[in-house]
């Protein structure tokens, strides 16, 4: 029985096992079982707990869902590799056809039939991206009821967050578990997925400043300003001040549009006097539209800016709509 089998068998019997028990129970080197490990880990077949000092390693439970027979063609099983990423309740990471079959596996749904309806539903949404890469949600915040003024220009998103049935696209799964888990691979992840969208918008729109959205939650690692040290836009800086009440209130806990819209006027400070003729102004997640709109409205009141355009790396679809995972 070769090493990969006897590490099977083992961790079938006591579910978790550390790297000196595996080396222990199946007798060759430390060296050689972490290398055996890492190949099976890489191929699914392992998943890793823990860090450093205490780290266990235990069989995938996606391991079954990789044997379904199906007879997907290249180009299908590559658009899923491109467009389906899930990461199920115990943090594995799943993309592609092996994400897909253990999501119809969980739903109780059939395999290639699901793949079908996921690709055409996805190339519905797909149809919204420009030639940039960029999807343009600016006659979303202009239908949005509540707004007394529109004050931002353009506004685009990297992704939806979400789609019909299927949930959240690649980014909003990358931004909900970055954020979520305070997770600055992930960070660094979205951050080289949307940087050279970013830097395209910057061009293209001749973009001279940029402002970025402050968070309202204090965290120990910042996603927004992550994300501000990664894109590293050669551009002036806006400074804007997130201020609060006794009670921090962050955009997400609020389902109102005039909720938002009064949070996002009383909590966002332009501590700026400079002026500038376009400023971009990101944000991590759009519903509402409310943050970027009035911050917007806020720097041209101060004749900080001609025009204001906002970036979003992910937007809601509808035309309002409230993120509260992120």
């Amino acid at each position: 029985m070769n090493t990969e089998n006897q590490i099977i068998n083992y961790l079938s019997k006591l579910g978790e096992a550390t790297i000196n028990e595996l080396t222990e129970h199946i007798g060759v080197s430390r060296q050689m079982l972490h290398r055996v490990v890492k190949k099976m880990i890489d191929d699914n077949y392992l998943v890793k707990l823990g860090k450093p000092p205490k780290v266990f390693y235990k069989l995938d439970k996606t391991v079954a869902a990789k044997e379904i027979v199906h007879s997907l063609s290249e180009i299908e099983i590559s658009f899923l590799e491109e467009h389906f990423l899930l990461i199920t309740e115990t943090g594995d990471r799943l993309k592609g056809i092996t994400a897909m079959q253990f999501w119809c596996t969980r739903q109780k749904l059939p395999f290639e039939k699901t793949v079908k309806e996921f690709i055409t539903t996805k190339k519905k949404y797909l149809q919204y991206c420009l030639p940039n890469g960029l999807i343009d949600g600016t006659d979303k915040i202009k239908n949005t009821k509540g707004f007394t003024k529109i004050a931002v220009d353009k506004m685009f998103y990297c992704d939806f967050y979400a789609i019909e049935r299927f949930g959240k696209t690649v980014l909003g799964t990358l931004l909900h578990f970055a954020k979520q888990g305070q997770n600055k691979k992930l960070m660094q992840e979205i951050i080289n997925i949307v940087k050279e969208r970013t830097e395209k918008l910057v061009k293209e729109k001749k973009i001279d400043a940029v402002g970025f959205i402050p968070p309202t939650i204090k965290r120990h690692l910042q996603f927004m300003q992550v994300l501000k040290k990664g894109l590293n836009l050669s551009l002036p800086n806006i400074n804007l001040v997130k201020v609060s009440g006794a009670i921090p209130v962050p955009q997400k806990g609020l389902s109102k549009i005039e909720d938002r819209i009064i949070n996002a006027q009383v909590s966002i400070i332009v501590k700026d006097t400079r002026k500038f003729n376009k400023i971009l102004l990101i944000d991590d997640a759009v519903g509402s539209g409310a943050t970027i709109n009035e911050t917007a409205v806020k720097l041209k009141f101060k004749q900080a800016a001609k025009t204001v355009i906002g970036l979003a790396i992910t937007g809601s679809f509808k035309g309002f709509d409230v993120i509260q995972e992120v």
